[in-house]
């Protein structure tokens, strides 16, 4: 069994948890990165070990290159899983993680791999319906205003003429994925799918959360909370206890362990 803290460069996981019934694998948005997911711990029941995708170029890759290929993105997360895969999986992400989630989970049928229990996708339509931008064109300004718009950059590092130009850097090459992605057309998922989205969230309503239907033979879950694109981070506590819920897990057992490393 897989029990170092140390998965290599792709992959993070806070607390070792060698009796966890499952590992859900989490897929941060456009210019995220795996310490946004940290927090979770603390919440998450002592069944599910976490564990997150880190993306080039942000945090403790600052040095490696962004990838602003889907296909070159999923098939390094795949072979960065394969030794986890030594029991069940569930994958979640948020907006463009959602859309990796989705083709890490169709990559891992096609490998022949353990394919995911539950695929759970927040604040983005589905990859076949997704509204498709090209942000990643346009200059310094315009990609500025798009992450004042969502919220999920703090001003005070927008500010900051280094901070700003290093965030740019590897933002607009995760725009630059997403917006050259061609989405697989591939038979529908065997796993069931959850979609969470924000009630305020002008880029995933209700309707946007319904078109993930035609991705699972199972019918769809689909939870709404309060708040905008990021309300995964007010609602932190209630999607965590709705991610439990979906994946048959009892939500209300934390963690006892505050986890010591992003």
């Amino acid at each position: 069994m897989v029990n170092q803290s140390v998965l290599g460069p792709w992959l993070r996981r806070p607390v070792v948890r060698p009796e966890a019934r499952l590992r859900l694998v989490c897929f941060p948005h456009a210019g995220g990165a795996a310490s946004s997911f940290r927090p979770w711990q603390r919440l998450l029941p002592d069944e599910i070990e976490h564990v997150t995708v880190q993306y080039p170029g942000r945090e403790d890759r600052f040095a490696d290159d962004p990838v602003d290929s889907m296909d070159v993105l999923v098939r390094e997360v795949v072979d960065a899983l394969r030794p986890l895969l030594d029991r069940p999986c569930a994958l979640f992400g948020h907006s463009m993680g959602s859309a990796v989630a989705y083709e890490v989970a169709l990559e891992l049928r096609r490998r022949g791999l353990r394919v995911p229990v539950r695929l759970l996708a927040a604040g983005r339509a589905s990859p076949h319906h997704a509204v498709v931008g090209d942000i990643h064109h346009q200059d310094d300004s315009a990609l500025i205003d798009e992450l004042t718009r969502y919220g999920g950059t703090p001003q005070e590092v927008l500010a900051d003429p280094e901070l700003r130009a290093a965030i740019l850097g590897y933002v607009r090459s995760d725009y630059r994925l997403i917006e050259t992605y061609r989405p697989s057309f591939a038979e529908p998922l065997d796993c069931p799918v959850s979609v969470f989205f924000g009630s305020r969230d002008s880029e995933c309503g209700a309707r946007d959360a319904g078109t993930w239907s035609s991705t699972t033979r199972h019918p769809l879950t689909v939870t709404a909370f309060d708040g905008g694109h990021f309300f995964l981070v007010p609602q932190r506590a209630l999607l965590v206890e709705a991610i439990g819920r979906d994946l048959g897990l009892d939500p209300r057992r934390p963690a006892h362990t505050w986890p010591s490393t992003p």
